[in-house]
């Protein structure tokens, strides 16, 4: 039966009957649909131009995908066409990384350079209006040490739901093996100083809108490295809880849990693998899950957090 299903798939797709492909695989009760069928959907929902439809499938095989450069192509060309061109970059990247050469990668990859580059080019035309320019928060030398006598706001509040007595490096073992990621050096050397908490500065920006303002997301607190306390990576409210009970994509480990509660904030090993160097991204349940990258590592990400009454300053 599963051959025929497949072998019908790949008919339709050759037919351009992508309705049918979506149809047929949707009947199928989510939790029966394995990689393959949610690859074949996902496939077609970009077909139909069903674009964030198609990043919300493929992100629930993130981690088979992970190593395959057909997933990441495909995730990409959903970025490329949402004009989400940082991502897209970044998944052809991949995509050209294991598989080199590919002809429709490099010229995708071409494409959003160009456009990228087009971007930043300034206008030319003197009679244009001028276009509002984001006001960027510098990010401190990462070279600077980080005052962690004042980093944190010591609360009963925090010591109650985040913060953890200093982890033993078998915890923090335990940890990575119940995780299955390993965590950053500069996270466990912060855990081992203040064990999760609430930051004083708990903002972070992450670009410019329209009328010039700054946008950015807030955190309610980093989680620490433990199990007692609901708030740290394997408590009752930890990283697993949220991903499997908040749908969030298996692209590695909630660090920070935000107020809005549609959102969290990630360590990212799509690129860097399980026991590499993660980036730090925000995921946004409320918009289909779009994921927007923060910071290169946990460290920038530590440095680039900003006081919220910035924000509360008119522009």
């Amino acid at each position: 039966m599963r051959e025929d299903l497949l072998a019908q798939l790949d008919e339709w797709h050759e037919e351009d009957k992508f309705e049918e492909i979506v149809d047929a695989i949707m009947e199928i009760p989510a939790e029966d649909r394995d990689d393959v069928l949610i690859s074949h959907l996902g496939r077609a929902m970009n077909n139909l131009e069903r674009y964030e439809e198609a990043i919300e499938q493929f992100l629930t095989i993130a981690e088979e995908g992970k190593e395959d450069p057909l997933w990441h192509y495909r995730m990409g060309l959903a970025h490329y066409y949402l004009d989400q061109y940082d991502d897209a970059l970044r998944e052809f990247e991949i995509a050209d990384q294991l598989d080199p050469g590919d002809e429709d990668t490099l010229e995708f990859l071409d494409s959003i350079r160009s456009k990228m580059a087009e971007e930043q080019e300034p206008l030319e035309d003197s009679n244009a209006e001028p276009i509002a320019q984001p006001i960027i928060m510098p990010v401190p030398d990462l070279d600077t040490n980080i005052d962690f006598a004042n980093f944190w706001d010591d609360s009963e509040q925090a010591a109650e739901q985040y913060v953890s007595d200093p982890p033993t490096e078998d915890l923090i073992a335990s940890v990575e093996e119940e995780l299955v990621f390993k965590l950053p050096a500069f996270y466990i050397h912060m855990m081992k100083l203040h064990n999760g908490g609430i930051p004083q500065n708990k903002s972070f920006p992450i670009g410019g809108a329209a009328s010039g303002a700054q946008e950015h997301i807030l955190i309610s607190g980093i989680l620490g490295i433990g199990r007692k306390k609901r708030h740290s990576l394997c408590g009752d409210s930890g990283s697993r809880f949220v991903i499997e009970h908040g749908g969030y994509p298996e692209v590695g480990v909630v660090i920070c849990d935000c107020p809005s509660e549609s959102g969290v904030v990630m360590l990212d090993y799509r690129s860097s693998g399980n026991d590499g160097e993660p980036e730090v991204i925000y995921v946004d349940k409320e918009s289909n899950y779009k994921i927007t990258r923060l910071a290169p590592n946990f460290e920038a990400f530590i440095h680039g957090l900003v006081n919220e009454e910035v924000y509360d300053i008119e522009q």
